[in-house]
């Protein structure tokens, strides 16, 4: 059984979040979803297509995110990305939101949207 498309666009509606940058590249659709603050792990472990929440702020998230070709980064808790962080998002085109959820539950409701941590 093939799964509905799922954009940034419908879980940033979906779930309140907040774009931080990367308004213009919403229609990215999700894959599958990574959550961990440690950067080695996700340049290990994620996808290209996942959307990646995690608790960092700092511009090392934007290198990483665009190493692993990610949809986009949820930033948890209502921590918000760095200035920097914000200004190498925009030149490398990857999607920043924020959220005032917790990991726990943030990632919950993406579960619960169809996101899953397995690529089909």
């Amino acid at each position: 059984m093939k799964r509905k498309k799922i954009t940034l666009l419908d879980i940033t509606n979906a779930l309140n979040l907040k774009v931080s940058c990367g308004e213009e590249y919403l229609d990215r659709e999700i894959e599958a979803g990574y959550a961990s603050d440690l950067l080695s792990d996700v340049m290990n472990n994620a996808k290209k297509g996942d959307i990646w929440v995690t608790r960092q702020v700092h511009p090392n998230i934007v290198a990483v995110g665009v190493l692993r070709m990610l949809s986009g980064v949820i930033i948890i808790s209502n921590l918000e990305p760095e200035e920097e962080t914000v200004k190498k998002a925009i030149t490398k085109k990857l999607p920043i939101m924020t959220s005032e959820l917790p990991a726990f539950e943030l990632v919950g409701r993406l579960y619960e949207f169809g996101i899953h941590g397995l690529h089909e």
